[in-house]
């Protein structure tokens, strides 16, 4: 069994997966197989995988790089907590009203989320609307 770290090239969503062999991913790679959980994309590409370190006193692996996941995975729930009791939620309507907000003197300047496309908030920042992605990280740290 191998465990390769997969990344999804439209969303860059990471995935842990274990496969038979490497001949058995490019098998699943050839035949699309592969799909992205986080937006369907069969995108989905290797990327480099660190080694395995263990320590000799108690054979306990040491995940570095699992330890650092968790902690952005903390950091991102709580920036999404803050944003949830801070922020209007306003959905499919997020790119209708950060220009409503910009470009009317009328609606009070206040913060927003929801969901945009890629293309909206490039559209967005380009107009001179700053606005920011961050993905959403679901309530699970392990």
């Amino acid at each position: 069994m191998i465990l390769y770290k997969l990344i999804c090239t439209d969303c860059e969503v990471s995935i842990d997966s274990w496969f038979s062999s490497s001949g058995e991913y490019e098998k699943l790679k050839k035949k699309n197989f592969l799909k992205c959980y986080s937006c369907d994309s069969f995108n989905v590409q290797k990327t480099l995988m660190s080694p395995s370190i263990f320590r000799s006193k108690n054979n306990t692996k040491i995940d570095n790089e699992e330890l650092k996941v968790k902690e952005i995975k903390k950091t991102t729930l709580q920036y999404q907590n803050f944003i949830k009791k801070n922020f209007d939620y306003v959905g499919e309507n997020f790119s209708y009203e950060a220009r409503s907000i910009h470009y009317e003197n009328k609606k009070t300047s206040r913060g927003i989320y929801g969901t945009a496309s890629k293309e909206d908030i490039k559209e967005l920042n380009e107009e001179g609307i700053n606005v920011e992605m961050i993905s959403l990280v679901k309530n699970i740290l392990n």
